[in-house]
């Protein structure tokens, strides 16, 4: 973890933080110290685990929210929790995500219903519930974490693919309604990260088609990743933690890829 002071005195939200990309991205923003709401499942033993790892950095506040992020009433009491728990939210990362694949035609409704409520719906929710907070004190970022996906499709993924694209709309959206604030809205595009779903993936193909966990790899980044190397987490939390800072206030409304190459081709 980083450590720095740049987000000193900010509160972040962050959904889907107790593991992989969100926690990658909490640990970041706290690295760089904002005190973060914390948010996702996990057994008790876990979340403490996480909140001992973040809370790391000296005199930091940590906290935590159970909120299922297909539920709006959870998500506005989540915000509602961390203006209790740390203060007003300064900064929102939009996280929390599913994922199902399937031919359109045996797309099971449910499933699309709920990567739909969770990858995008819960985005608006979050942001409808924070801005206006935001812009009361005239300062906010909001970053969606989105995915190559927002921005180009694959095969047996209509609703992943169609939530990401939607979520890069809302990302244009809310940031054009903020132009004239100090409010900024952004998304970021990750390709393959090395995340422990990631880690499943791989050991099932490797499983799968009798391959070592090293050719695994290498076979599902060649298919989409030109540089042949995953992304990591920090990567990630480092591009959040980017977009939240001075430099970035007039990144507004983009859609950042880190994807190895992936989107270039």
């Amino acid at each position: 973890m980083s450590s720095s002071v740049m987000l000193k005195g900010r509160v972040a939200v962050v959904t889907g933080s107790t593991s992989g990309i969100g926690l990658g991205v909490a640990g970041a923003l706290a690295g760089h110290g904002a005190a973060v709401m914390l948010n996702g499942f996990g057994s008790r033993e876990a979340i403490a685990a996480v909140k001992k790892e973040i809370t790391a950095v000296p005199g930091l506040a940590v906290s935590y929210s159970a909120a299922d992020m297909s539920k709006p009433g959870e998500i506005a009491e989540m915000l509602a929790q961390t203006e209790r728990d740390l203060g007003p939210v300064d900064i929102l990362v939009n996280n929390a995500g599913i994922q199902f694949t399937a031919p359109v035609e045996d797309f099971p409704v449910e499933r699309w219903d709920a990567i739909l409520a969770i990858n995008l719906s819960a985005a608006f929710h979050g942001i409808r519930a924070a801005l206006p907070g935001m812009r009361r004190r005239n300062w906010g970022r909001i970053v969606n974490i989105a995915s190559t996906h927002g921005l180009v499709g694959s095969v047996h993924k209509a609703a992943y693919v169609a939530a990401k694209h939607g979520v890069i709309g809302l990302t244009k959206v809310v940031a054009l309604e903020t132009a004239t604030t100090e409010v900024t809205c952004n998304a970021i595009c990750p390709g393959w990260v090395l995340t422990p779903l990631v880690e499943k993936q791989v050991e099932d193909l490797a499983a799968r088609e009798g391959l070592s966990v090293a050719q695994a790899r290498q076979t599902l980044l060649a298919d989409k990743q030109p540089s042949g190397e995953f992304a990591t987490t920090q990567q990630i939390g480092a591009a959040v933690a980017f977009l939240c800072s001075e430099a970035a206030a007039q990144i507004r409304g983009a859609a950042l890829p880190v994807d190895g190459g992936w989107l270039a081709q």
